[in-house]
């Protein structure tokens, strides 16, 4: 049985439909280390409905791209956060919590599915001052092919994955993730595709454009 923490139906639905009906389109740029999103994309519609119910969380601002030093006292505010939240919050879905398919929230209730840890995270790691431009929420298929929400970490290391289905925070490339869309750095209600990009280390190698 799929754990409830895996249970992002309306997720499922969209990364469904960008398969039928969108291209791939990342620039080829990308290498281990970073992901390089192509064109525009569609927000999520659950992007859509938490901003409608927490607009001072979404106010339309151009953000110039910070790149954070992954020092060790970063790594550990990573570590920290992702674990705390992944213990704190009660995985349940939508659907059982409020009724409705998709509803993207923070978990006041102390209960949520992938979006709202997510969110949860990305909330603290904003109070603690990391940049808006850092931390990018992003769409992906998860391990066992179901639509899933995780936050990317953007650093001078690397991008990270603070993913509530395992407490190991892993580089985009070993994530064994499939990456759909995200948030674009410089603006957090546009979105870029990212090309269905799979984080395996040998399909990653494959894609990646060969110097000239």
């Amino acid at each position: 049985m799929i754990s409830l923490a895996r249970s992002c139906f309306a997720i499922a639905a969209i990364i469904a439909a960008q398969f039928c009906l969108s291209p791939a389109s990342a620039n080829g740029l990308t290498d281990l280390a970073h992901l390089h999103a192509g064109q525009a994309a569609l927000p999520p519609m659950g992007w859509g409905q938490f901003c409608n119910a927490n607009p001072g969380d979404c106010i339309p601002q151009r953000t110039v791209r910070q790149t954070v030093a992954l020092t060790d006292s970063r790594w550990a505010e990573l570590v920290e956060i992702n674990l705390r939240f992944n213990k704190a919050i009660e995985p349940v879905t939508d659907l059982d919590q409020f009724g409705v398919v998709e509803r993207w929230t923070y978990a006041t209730t102390g209960k949520g599915d992938c979006e709202d840890y997510v969110l949860e995270k990305r909330r603290e790691l904003l109070r603690r001052g990391w940049p808006i431009s850092s931390l990018l929420v992003t769409v992906v298929i998860d391990r066992e092919g179901g639509g899933h929400a995780v936050l990317t970490v953007v650093t001078d290391r690397g991008e990270f994955v603070l993913d509530n289905q395992i407490d190991k925070i892993l580089s985009w490339s070993n994530s064994g993730l499939t990456f759909i869309k995200r948030q674009s750095p410089t603006n957090q209600n546009d979105w870029q595709d990212l090309g269905r990009l799979l984080g395996r280390p040998d399909v990653v190698t494959a894609s990646i454009t060969p110097s000239r």
